[in-house]
């Protein structure tokens, strides 16, 4: 059973991964000013990398590279890989396009797309709970967008882009996100993580401009830095958090990401008006944020909460403690 005190640090740590990716992507927004979205998630990942290997030669466990010998195992390597590397040039690139609110809302479609091809591809059978999260989660985007809905479908403005990108990056990170689940079961999560930033930091160096960053001003070096140390931070704390605690609450915990950036964004708005913007929604696109957290949190741990022939499970619970 898990201890009292682990469930605390637990909880703490999956708060610290929600806050730092809700954070991460208005950060992104500033550095954009001065760098390109490619070398931007280029920066992440290269200071990403040095960290882990920091991390892995103080721990003295780097993975032990012969066990790709394994066609399979290199195979899946490749597709976490570059999955990620997706997701990170991908979401940059959204980011450019869009609010750091509305880039974390479209980034939380990754949660569907893994959970169905998860069935599809691991028979793994959805559950009751899953499916409404899903359809809750699949109406809240559509609440979200209610003003601009018709631009993504008619004509492609910058916004429409932005989110259709925002959607690539889900998808690349749902395949990067399958390849880890069976990798995962061979390799430390670090382990995973830093062959994975190496691999991404590597191949899409050639296509980055490492000598823009130059030219940042102090802020917006610190913006580039501090997303680098954010992926550390969070990714850290998420594996940490899981050790700690199950899975399933820590997931749920991490889909908070739209609602911190949304409160962020205001925040940072409010005292630095000349630098960052104003997130501008109606009550409709709202209730459609809120939504969409509450459809990926449902889809995660509903199981725990509501049984469709049990009906609700959490009195029941707390009477057998």
């Amino acid at each position: 059973m898990i201890k009292q005190q682990n469930v605390k640090l637990g909880f703490a740590l999956a708060m610290l991964t929600a806050v730092m990716w809700g954070i991460v992507p208005i950060a992104m927004k500033y550095a954009l000013v001065v760098v390109d979205p490619l070398t931007l998630a280029w920066s992440r990942l290269a200071i990403s990398a040095l960290g882990i290997t920091i991390w892995l030669a103080y721990k003295k466990q780097f993975p032990n590279l012969m066990m790709f010998r394994k066609h399979r195992r290199f195979v899946l390597l490749m597709i976490a890989g570059f999955g990620l590397l997706g997701n990170f040039a991908l979401f940059a690139n959204a980011v450019q396009y869009l609010s750091a609110t509305t880039a974390q809302v479209v980034g939380q479609t990754g949660i569907v797309i893994f959970m169905i091809s998860s069935a599809f591809i691991f028979r793994e059978r959805l559950r009751p709970t899953q499916i409404i999260g899903i359809l809750v989660l699949l109406v809240g985007l559509a609440l979200f967008f209610n003003k601009n809905i018709v631009d993504l479908f008619s004509n492609m403005s910058s916004y429409g882009i932005g989110v259709w990108l925002g959607l690539l990056a889900s998808v690349s990170w749902a395949c990067y996100a399958l390849a880890q689940k069976v990798l995962l079961q061979k390799l430390r999560a670090e382990q995973l993580l830093w062959l994975i930033y190496l691999i991404c930091t590597v191949f899409l160096l050639p296509f980055t401009s490492p000598s823009k960053i130059i030219n940042a001003d102090a802020t917006q070096l610190f913006a580039i830095i501090f997303c680098g140390l954010n992926t550390i931070i969070a990714y850290g704390a998420l594996v940490m958090a899981m050790e700690r605690w199950q899975a399933a609450q820590v997931s749920a915990i991490t889909t908070l990401t739209p609602l911190f950036s949304l409160i962020f964004s205001d925040f940072f708005a409010l005292i630095w008006p000349e630098k960052f913007a104003m997130q501008y929604l109606n009550i409709l696109g709202y209730i459609g944020a809120v939504s969409v957290v509450a459809g990926a949190m449902f889809a995660t741990i509903g199981h725990y909460i509501w049984h469709p022939r049990k009906g609700w499970l959490i009195n029941r619970n707390k009477g057998e403690e």
